[in-house]
């Protein structure tokens, strides 16, 4: 406890993940987790309990193939642990036990949850475990109603429970290999009550809990919403009305072509809902074109809500940068968006945080061409998938070797605890000098 005690909130958050993907992968290899006559490696047990935690998705071997009931169910739970997170897990587990949160765990929940104070933390967790539960439960109920023809009652009962975690937590894990390998939910491409349940379960798992507190204290009150909220909510308008019409506009008469209308409608926001980030697939991804490709990329890269069971750089990010980028255009006197200035330090960050994982993004598609020669798309989809926690695949994660699933592996990790976060884990007892360096303009552009 003591060295709990030493450590930085981030830094904790970093061992917890990892400790928990290792525990992940020793459940996943015992003998009563892995069907009979089924040989899985440990590197893969270590892949998948690694894509489980990170809630990513992108899966070495089938689920539905490979794991007994057992299995599944482990990876269900390493899905539920990753999505909400393991702090909220044992904050949960000590609220129900009635112990007292402290000022040094309350703290962790603010890092868990990327919020600015840890003021009303523990009435936080409870929103979270009674909502999560609450949508998790609707949407399984949906589920249900469409997979009890084809399923029968337990089967139905049980894929939608798992699905609907699945998707909730942006995992991207489904069982649906049992009827075609690595099919995801294909059949399902023209069913709107599917796809829309499927979207609506990754929407508001992607918000962020600090979203939902606000939603959940001013209602429909848009005026009231704290700015965090504005942002996440327009960004996310934009982006899933947006990003539909161009998938639409992209793959109507390619891809799609042969869908019905219905089909190709569910079909494009499905496309231009699942990179952000669940990995779930109603269609092809391999066989999308190269600008169907590149906007799957974009739409992984940006992610979710800050705080949240998505990944990415995240909305928020994305939005400062291009307030601030507009602001630099017009002149403007600060950064400002409804009636409100964006701090400077803000501004730092989300500039530290894209090109972080950019730069993490470039390295990993750099390794995995020079080391299996893969396409150039089809590697940057993969990288962008696993560094952004999306599961997204245009076929290469069955191709890859011992060290560029290692590499996977490390992206995935970094994805799910903030590859910035994960980098000033190793300096946050750094003293810092308060003596600065003479200033010199260079020439930029």
């Amino acid at each position: 406890m003591n060295f709990l005690k030493k450590q930085s909130p981030v830094r904790i958050i970093s061992l917890g993940f990892a400790l928990v993907i290792l525990i992940g992968s020793v459940l996943l290899s015992l003998p009563y987790s892995i069907r009979d006559g089924v040989t899985l490696r440990y590197i893969d047990a270590l892949y998948m309990s690694t894509s489980a935690v990170c809630v990513t998705g992108l899966l070495t071997v089938d689920a539905g193939d490979t794991f007994t009931p057992l299995g599944q169910f482990f990876l269900g739970m390493l899905i539920q642990v990753g999505g909400l997170g393991f702090i909220t897990v044992g904050t949960a587990v000590s609220i129900i036990l009635r112990r007292k949160i402290g000022l040094k765990q309350r703290g962790w929940i603010r890092e868990s949850f990327n919020v600015l104070d840890i003021g009303g933390a523990v009435r936080l967790i409870k929103r979270v475990i009674k909502g999560t539960l609450f949508i998790e439960g609707l949407g399984a109920l949906l589920l249900f109603t469409r997979f009890l023809p084809r399923m029968g009652v337990l089967q139905a009962f049980y894929y939608s429970i798992f699905h609907s975690i699945s998707a909730f937590c942006n995992a991207g894990f489904d069982l649906m290999g049992k009827y075609e390998a690595f099919s995801s939910f294909t059949a399902y491409c023209d069913d709107p009550v599917v796809t829309f349940t499927l979207i609506g379960l990754i929407l508001s798992g992607g918000l962020g809990f600090f979203c939902w507190s606000d939603i959940v204290d001013h209602k429909f009150h848009f005026r009231k919403y704290a700015l965090q909220t504005k942002m996440v909510l327009s960004a996310s308008v934009v982006l899933v009305f947006g990003g539909a019409l161009l998938f639409y506009l992209i793959e109507g008469n390619a891809l799609y072509a042969g869908m019905t209308l219905t089909g190709k409608i569910c079909s494009s926001f499905f496309s231009a809902v699942t990179p952000r980030t669940a990995g779930f697939n109603t269609t092809d991804i391999g066989g999308l074109s190269d600008a169907g490709k590149l906007l799957s990329i974009i739409l992984m890269f940006i992610g979710g809500g800050s705080g949240s069971t998505a990944g990415g750089v995240k909305v928020g990010t994305v939005f400062v940068l291009i307030l601030y980028l507009r602001s630099t255009l017009l002149r403007s006197p600060g950064t400002n968006i409804f009636g409100r200035r964006i701090e400077s330090d803000t501004i730092t960050k989300a500039s530290a945080v894209f090109c972080t994982n950019l730069f993490f993004s470039l390295i990993g598609t750099l390794l995995l061409c020079a080391t299996q020669h893969f396409d150039l798309a089809d590697a940057m989809l993969e990288v962008v998938s696993a560094i952004s926690t999306v599961g997204m695949t245009a076929g290469l994660t069955t191709k890859l070797n011992t060290l560029s699933k290692l590499v996977i592996i490390g992206l995935m990790y970094l994805g799910r605890v903030g590859s910035l976060s994960f980098a000033l884990s190793f300096t946050d007892h750094k003293k810092i000098a308060h003596v600065m360096q003479p200033v010199e303009p260079i020439n930029i552009g």
